[in-house]
């Protein structure tokens, strides 16, 4: 399989930078697949799983928030306002999350806001319900 470059930036550092078969970006429009030669798009991340295919390595999977994914034909650039490996994601770090979006949608004054952090708060808890659901913290499913 074709490899291509691909970024994983956070505010913090660059969290991945390298040669990749294949990643799945959760885009808010529904997950998608990027390989080598992909058709230009750009979209906004949801809150999720994002996963790494690199070649001869087992699969890396990363809570992504915030942020956009840029596919272009040579590579892959994710801009992710948070970047987690999913092994250091415990329950209490994304309760904490949770917390914090029900605090933004309790106060948001402009309906727009509370739109957008109604929206995130329910996407993260569908992804801590996915997690569960998925065997825990502990198992992540490959794709």
């Amino acid at each position: 399989m074709a490899e291509f470059s691909f970024e994983l930036v956070s505010p913090e550092k660059l969290v991945f930078s390298g040669q990749v078969e294949h990643v799945v970006v959760p885009g808010a429009d529904g997950e998608f697949g990027v390989m080598a030669g992909h058709a230009p798009v750009i979209s906004t991340l949801k809150p999720g799983r994002l996963t790494i295919f690199a070649t001869g390595q087992p699969a890396r999977h990363m809570f992504v928030r915030g942020g956009f994914a840029e596919a272009r034909p040579d590579g892959l650039t994710v801009l992710a306002e948070l970047a987690i490996p999913l092994e250091e994601l415990d329950a209490a770090r994304l309760a904490q999350e949770i917390q914090d979006a029900e605090e933004d949608v309790a106060d948001a004054t402009v309906e727009a806001v509370r739109l957008t952090a109604q929206e995130r708060l329910e996407r993260l808890r569908e992804f801590q319900a996915a997690l569960v659901q998925g065997g825990g913290f502990g198992a992540h499913a490959g794709h």
